[in-house]
């Protein structure tokens, strides 16, 4: 156990951005869930841009890597554009 008061610090600081980014990275993959199930085009399209504002955001701010960000974007667009 951490014995300094910094080091107490640091540990409640860390736990607190590992919940937020954890609740973060789950509702994007509810959100992507969301799009793929989806069936029907004109839903699919309605909410890609928000889902793609999503995944930019998560990907600056570092709760996800950029390529990942890139993959799953480029996936989602084959996913409606196939609708």
């Amino acid at each position: 156990m951490a014995n300094h008061k910094s080091a107490l610090k640091r540990i409640r600081s860390s736990n607190k951005k590992r919940l937020t980014n954890r609740y973060h990275a789950k509702t994007m993959r509810n959100a992507l869930k969301n799009i793929r199930l989806t069936e029907d085009k004109a839903e699919a399209t309605e909410k890609l841009p928000q889902v793609m504002s999503l995944i930019d955001k998560l990907a600056k701010r570092g709760i996800i890597h950029k390529n990942k960000a890139a993959n799953l974007k480029s996936g989602l667009m084959k996913k409606v554009n196939a609708l």
